[in-house]
């Protein structure tokens, strides 16, 4: 491991068991050594300056336009099960 923070091989242990991922010696070693260089990435993020945020995000979208929809009749006309004019799904249990 580089001059990365280290991780306890205990909480790689940790981590794999709560995954139920079976780790050997060498892979929770390798693991360690892993993780901690990428906490040391998320180091290098933070000492990255601030800049000027941009200005917030104008409402791009379309305005609503009210324009006439399907029947009842041709919305379930593909369907592959229907019921007094509703979808009919499989039952959840």
């Amino acid at each position: 491991m580089s001059d990365s923070e280290s991780v306890d091989p205990e909480e790689v242990r940790h981590v794999a068991g709560l995954a139920r991922v079976d780790l050997d010696e060498a892979e929770v070693e390798r693991f360690a050594d892993q993780f901690g260089d990428i906490l040391s990435y998320f180091d290098a993020l933070d000492e990255v300056p601030e800049t000027d945020r941009e200005a917030d995000l104008a409402n791009v979208f379309r305005a609503d336009e009210v324009r006439e929809g399907l029947t009842q009749a041709e919305a379930l006309r593909n369907a592959s099960d229907s019921e007094d004019g509703r979808f009919k799904g499989p039952r959840v249990g």
